[in-house]
């Protein structure tokens, strides 16, 4: 099986700069969030919907970064 509509997105979540990866195999949906400048994978989800898969994969990401240090 192949990746299917497939999209990518930035956004910022608790102050950090997140891409956002989305896409479709099968009838499951994949989501994941990275950090933009390293690349560091932040959080997964899948499920039977995008926005579900997108919602699950945000509110972890959000979660996670929140938690971590920022220093100036």
């Amino acid at each position: 099986m192949k990746a299917e509509q497939y999209a990518v997105r930035q956004l910022e979540l608790a102050g950090w700069p997140v891409r956002l990866t989305t896409y479709r195999i099968g009838v499951t949906w994949h989501a994941k969030a990275d950090n933009v400048s390293p690349g560091a994978l932040i959080a997964t989800a899948s499920a039977a919907t995008l926005e579900q898969a997108t919602e699950t994969v945000i509110e972890k990401a959000r979660t996670r970064l929140a938690e971590t240090r920022c220093f100036p």
